[in-house]
């Protein structure tokens, strides 16, 4: 029988920088140049917000043979590739699990590998930005995230729902706001 997910939700923490700029240090120095740009994304990158303590990263590469290339050498950090979410066109998922136990459920870091310039590179970058630029947004973010896990009593799948329909709301928000 599959036991369900449970998520964790913490108070916004300062070091979640820190382990960001470690992190993308390891995989710029890793990488050996095939990995050009690492971004911090999720709600650990909004300063303030209350998150999974997940250190959630895109990293860009020019074309699909530089992904190939990096992929490896990230799970040389002790990553481990999955499935990636469902929303993703040719993005690799790699995580860090707990402890670096394999049968962890929950993960220190994700990083979601991916073509630099793509659409998906874009979102996710977009909306970041708009969240850190437009804090009463990020609020009702936190606001919706929490309710949410509340009433699922805190399983990752209702969790995840809820996030997405989120964000496919704000995705529609900021075209409007931004006319494109």
């Amino acid at each position: 029988m599959h036991q369900s997910q449970h998520v964790r939700l913490m108070h916004y923490d300062a070091r979640w920088r820190q382990e960001f700029q470690q992190t993308r240090s390891s995989i710029l120095s890793s990488c050996a140049g095939w990995v050009s740009a690492v971004e911090h994304i999720g709600s650990t990158a909004i300063s303030g917000l209350i998150a999974r303590p997940t250190i959630d990263v895109v990293a860009g590469v020019e074309d699909d043979a530089a992904m190939e290339s990096a992929t490896p050498l990230i799970e040389g950090l002790y990553f481990r590739e999955i499935d990636s979410p469902d929303w993703t066109t040719g993005v690799r998922q790699l995580i860090k699990p707990r402890h670096s136990s394999p049968e962890a459920t929950e993960p220190t870091h994700r990083v979601l590998l991916m073509v630099k310039n793509t659409r998906e590179w874009n979102r996710v970058l977009r909306l970041r930005d708009w969240l850190r630029d437009h804090p009463e947004t990020a609020i009702r973010f936190e606001e919706s995230k929490i309710a949410r896990w509340r009433r699922g009593e805190g399983d990752l799948e209702s969790y995840e729902s809820a996030k997405s329909i989120f964000f496919s709301h704000l995705e529609d928000q900021i075209e409007a706001a931004l006319g494109s």
